[in-house]
């Protein structure tokens, strides 16, 4: 009876162990390595979005960076080109007003022989031949010191200076001007140019001096809004 008992036991014990098998210790391993791998591959897949989006956001501050700059320059462009146009128109009109003005081009040959000397000079400048209208300025200048449009003359002069980077000459007949005629209708734009050559020199406290004076004398000009404008543009410590 105890023999048929214990070969019961090993049948039921036999049964129970192909019921129930014990997990592959190799396939428990894979499928860690499996679930390790995959959270790598999510916070690695993260990282990437992360560092994208920074080098986006990078990015579109040097966009907006640059297209500051640009706007920057363009206004810039605009003002001196705006600037040239206002004093060729102002120039044309003086010398419409000169030709048809009594005594003018149709008068005496002395008076006609004024007007084509500075109309020659301007046409000079006009045409960006610097070193012709500085020879004819300075002609006119000679042999007529006290006409009317003497105090242009010598404006114009100091123009012809400046675009060629003379600014020693630009701004010792930009200072002339406003010496031998402080009440001339160049006097603000001489004095706004004499500081922009000094500027340009890097002569800063000179600079900030003169143009602090444009603004003061001349408070409703473009000459005074120019003026302050550059000092914005002053180097820090010379404001």
């Amino acid at each position: 009876m105890r023999q048929l008992s214990a070969a019961v036991a090993t049948a039921v014990l036999i049964t129970g162990c192909a019921v129930a098998p014990e997990e592959d210790p190799v396939q428990i391993k894979l499928n860690e390595l499996e679930s390790r791998i995959e959270r790598i591959e999510r916070v690695v897949s993260n990282q990437s979005l992360l560092d994208l989006a920074q080098r986006l956001d990078a990015a579109q501050a040097d966009v907006r960076t640059l297209r500051g700059r640009l706007e920057e320059l363009e206004n810039s462009t605009e003002g001196l080109r705006k600037q040239q146009r206002n004093l060729y128109a102002d120039l044309d009109r003086r010398l419409n007003a000169l030709s048809t003005a009594p005594g003018g081009a149709m008068g005496s040959g002395t008076a006609a022989d004024e007007q084509a000397l500075y109309a020659q000079a301007f046409d000079a400048l006009k045409a960006a031949n610097y070193p012709g209208a500085i020879a004819g300025f300075q002609q006119y200048l000679s042999a007529y010191p006290d006409s009317e449009m003497a105090d242009s003359a010598q404006y114009w002069l100091g123009e012809a200076y400046y675009v060629t980077r003379d600014y020693e000459r630009a701004g010792a007949a930009f200072r002339i001007v406003g010496e031998r005629w402080p009440n001339s209708r160049r006097a603000a734009d001489a004095l706004l140019k004499l500081g922009l050559t000094q500027y340009e020199m890097k002569r800063y406290p000179e600079a900030r001096a003169t143009l602090t004076q444009v603004t003061q004398r001349y408070p409703d000009s473009d000459a005074a809004r120019q003026a302050q404008e550059r000092l914005q543009r002053l180097p820090a410590g010379a404001r």
